[in-house]
């Protein structure tokens, strides 16, 4: 059964026939919905887990979209988790809807895949291919019935090799499938970086690139602090950024969330927050830069596998994968990266 609940305020005006959502908070439509004349925005998230929530309530109290939709096909788990951030509307600008009928993501904007197997201590992300690409492969179809128009993001692991099949088993343009990638190992990257520089995080300007893995790795040969090369930033009049310091800030990302998990059992809240703001950006009229994961044609020789590189997207999705300079080192890495993602691929039957 899909969840339906009302909190009887503000009525708001009607929304187009295809888009007459179940729950309806007066308080949504004094913000976006009531001031805007453009198609309601609709993110639906498959899954009722910990990312899945996670996102859902970032997205909520980001106002990411008009409409969030959470299905789960455990029916009391998705019933109360809407039920909980349902009561919370009141404080935002968005409508929440949800249940376990594949329906609840109809006519959505942006479908965001995250369900599936979970990363256990001592697991890989690529450990979980075999069984999150069969779950992925006979959902897409489902999926792409309900909202064929819409943009899909793969938040499950291993995220770049289950881009690669959804894209292949759905059939849809690669522009119109992706993934959250390296956007957030870059965000922890870039945490690290602020730290130790001193600075506030936006002045920092880095990029973690290749597999949402154990072979991804930094750009520092294009990294910065406000306009000055990382290798060169000073606190106090010493160089701050070795060789031996870069390298441990790039392993320290890399494997920042197998600490989280070993402590917690799970990554989610910075997930939550990174998978939204995705959501802000594929929403958006303006196109953004992120470094999330496509497949790809041709980059540096490169085709047919799916890596976080920094991608220029925007309503229509990867609009275009931007050919950052890379040095040929770097360049190294990235073939060593894609053709794990290729091998994996392969194991999977994709």
């Amino acid at each position: 059964m899909e969840a339906r609940y009302r909190v009887p305020t503000v009525r708001a005006p009607p929304l187009p026939a295809a888009h007459l959502f179940p729950f309806r908070c007066g308080t949504a439509y004094r913000g976006t919905m009531r001031t805007s004349t453009r198609h309601p925005s609709k993110l639906s998230i498959v899954g009722a887990g910990a990312v899945g929530t996670s996102l859902a309530y970032a997205a909520l109290i980001r106002d990411s979209a008009q409409v969030v939709a959470l299905y789960d096909i455990a029916t009391k788990k998705v019933d109360a988790e809407v039920k909980d951030l349902a009561h919370g509307t009141q404080f935002t600008n968005s409508v929440v809807m949800g249940g376990d009928d594949i329906s609840v993501v109809k006519d959505s904007s942006i479908v965001i895949m995250t369900a599936g197997a979970k990363q256990k201590p001592g697991q890989t992300r690529l450990d979980l291919a075999a069984t999150n690409a069969k779950i992925l492969a006979s959902m897409m179809p489902q999926l792409v019935e309900q909202a064929p128009e819409a943009l899909y993001v793969l938040v499950t692991n291993p995220c770049d090799v289950l881009t690669v099949v959804a894209q292949k088993v759905s059939g849809l343009p690669t522009a119109q499938v992706l993934s959250t990638g390296t956007l957030l190992d870059t965000s922890r990257l870039r945490y690290l970086i602020a730290r130790r520089a001193q600075v506030a995080q936006p002045n920092v300007h880095s990029m973690i690139v290749g597999e949402h893995g154990d072979s991804e790795f930094p750009l520092w040969s294009s990294a910065t602090i406000s306009s000055v090369p990382i290798r060169d930033w000073t606190v106090a009049g010493e160089r701050v950024f070795t060789q031996q310091v870069l390298d441990e800030l790039a392993h320290e990302a890399a494997f920042a969330a197998y600490e989280v998990i070993e402590g917690k059992g799970a990554t989610n809240y910075a997930i939550g927050l990174a998978g939204a703001r995705l959501v802000e950006a594929l929403l958006s009229p303006t196109r953004s830069v992120l470094p999330v994961s496509s497949v790809l044609d041709g980059y540096y020789d490169i085709s047919g596998v799916a890596l976080s590189l920094p991608t220029l997207v925007s309503k229509h999705g990867v609009d275009r994968v931007v050919e950052a300079p890379m040095s040929a080192d770097e360049v190294s890495l990235l073939h060593a990266s894609a053709e794990r993602i290729r091998e994996t691929v392969a194991s999977v039957g994709f």
